[in-house]
C-alpha cells in the first residue's frame, strides 16, 4: 500500500513547518495502528502505545526519509519498538488467550456465534505458540498477517535485511505449525506471495 493522496512524506515535510499539519497522518494511519496493537496488547494498551507512537513520531519527524517506501513501515516500526516496551503484556494477553480461548479483539470481528466458537477453538494453541515466539520472529509475523505489510515494509519498519524478515517468516510459520497442528491455520499462511518458501 502506498501512501495516500496528499502525500504522507509531503505532510511530514510540511509539518516541520507547520506542526498542526502531522494531524492529518494521525487521523489517516491512527485506527490501522490502534487496531494492530490492540491484537499484540489488547485494548487497554493500545491508546496508550498508538498515542506513544504518534508522539514519537511527531518528535523525530525531521528524521523521516522521504525516500523510503512509505510512512507506514516507519510508523509501524515506531509502532514495534512502543510494543516491545510493553513485551509483558503482550506474553501475558497471548497466554490468557491460550488458557481462555476468548479474545476481546476478534469479537468485534465475528459475526455469528458459530464463528466466534470456531475462532476461540483455534486461538487456544495459536495464542500459546505465538507466546513462545521470539520477538523478533513474532514482529515479522504479525507485521506481516496483521498490520499487512510487505517483505520490504518489514525490513524497513524493523530496520532489518529483507532475507532476515523472509526467513523470521519461515521459522515464526514452521513453529506455529508444529505447535499448532495446523497446516492451514489462517495467521499461518495468510497472504503468502512476494515468492515466499513457506
Amino acid at each position: 500500500m502506498t501512501d495516500l493522496a496528499g502525500g504522507d512524506a509531503e505532510l511530514i515535510a510540511a509539518s516541520l513547518e507547520e506542526p498542526e499539519r502531522f494531524a492529518a497522518l494521525f487521523d489517516r494511519h491512527a485506527p490501522a495502528i490502534h487496531q494492530y496493537v490492540a491484537r499484540r496488547l489488547g485494548r487497554d494498551a493500545a491508546d496508550d502505545v498508538t498515542a506513544e507512537t504518534f508522539l514519537t513520531a511527531f518528535r523525530i519527524r525531521a528524521r523521516f526519509d522521504p525516500a523510503r517506501a512509505g510512512v507506514r513501515p516507519w510508523l509501524y516500526g515506531i509502532a514495534a519498538k512502543q510494543i516491545g516496551r510493553h513485551r509483558r503484556e503482550e506474553i501475558r494477553a497471548l497466554k490468557l488467550l491460550a488458557r481462555t480461548g476468548h479474545d476481546p479483539v476478534a469479537d468485534s470481528w465475528t459475526d455469528s456465534a458459530d464463528d466466534r466458537l470456531a475462532a476461540e477453538a483455534a486461538a487456544r494453541p495459536l495464542a500459546g505458540a505465538l507466546a513462545r515466539l521470539s520477538t523478533g520472529d513474532r514482529h515479522v509475523l504479525l507485521l506481516f498477517a496483521w498490520a499487512d505489510l510487505g517483505y520490504q515494509e518489514i525490513a524497513e519498519a524493523l530496520d532489518i535485511p529483507v532475507g532476515t524478515v523472509r526467513s523470521r517468516l519461515n521459522r515464526a510459520r514452521r513453529k506455529l505449525r508444529t505447535a499448532t497442528g495446523a497446516a492451514g491455520s489462517p495467521l499461518i499462511e495468510a497472504r503468502i506471495h512476494e515468492g515466499d518458501p513457506a
